[in-house]
């Protein structure tokens, strides 16, 4: 189990920030997921936003109401110690044919992280859309990256007085490419999983072309 050393910690707003860890000798593909252990050995598992040519492993952490791992993780300081997993996870947006594939990836909150570590990745696969729903703009991660894709869309669902959509990511399904090669992956909040997952079957897209990664829940729960 690897010890990783903390670089820097970015915060967005109070309850939500960038994690980096010095990466070692930690190989991984995009979407691979390192569970993080406090000193109790409670741990929780966080996808890497990082691209696999970087010397910084990247975590994009909600600090969640009563969550002991992401509440430690938070009072790190550059040079403390964080003890890992090795690399694990079956999501690997971009990734289901050995020769790339055309793909839609639709994201809430941290759960943009897989899509980063692809795009961050592989910037010559990029997808034909990217959905990404926050709550507020200071929510947003790596909006400058994101905002260079063509067919990225940006909703914020609590806040007005910019020029993104305002409302949730579901709002912008009907802009979505439906067509029977193309691949989707929906990550982030279990609800807004269910409801895209329901509207591309009911589309005719086939279970098989939609992948899952449930990053929080609705209730809260961890």
């Amino acid at each position: 189990m690897p010890t990783l050393k903390v670089h820097n910690i970015v915060f967005r707003h109070e309850d939500l920030f960038e994690l980096q860890l010095e990466r070692g000798d930690v190989n991984f593909e995009p979407g691979a997921c390192l569970a993080l252990f406090n000193d109790d050995g409670d741990s929780r598992p966080y996808s890497i936003s990082a691209g696999t040519q970087e010397n910084i492993l990247r975590f994009l952490i909600r600090r969640v109401p009563n969550g002991r791992v992401s509440h430690w993780l938070a009072l790190r300081k550059p040079g403390d110690t964080v003890e890992a997993s090795d690399p694990f996870g079956w999501f690997r947006p971009g990734r289901s044919t050995p020769t790339g594939e055309r793909c839609v990836f639709i994201a809430t909150g941290t759960g943009i992280a897989p899509f980063l570590s692809h795009l961050r990745s592989n910037s010559a696969q990029p997808p034909e859309m990217c959905l990404y729903g926050i709550r507020r703009l200071a929510d947003a991660f790596a909006l400058d990256e994101l905002e260079q894709l063509n067919g990225f869309r940006l909703a914020v669902s609590k806040t007005s007085g910019h020029s993104h959509f305002h409302g949730r990511v579901s709002g912008l399904l009907g802009q979505v490419p439906l067509d029977e090669e193309i691949h989707y992956y929906l990550c982030g909040l279990d609800t807004m999983i269910e409801e895209t997952c329901q509207w591309l079957e009911a589309s005719g897209i086939e279970y098989t072309h939609i992948h899952r990664e449930i990053f929080f829940y609705e209730d809260g729960q961890d």
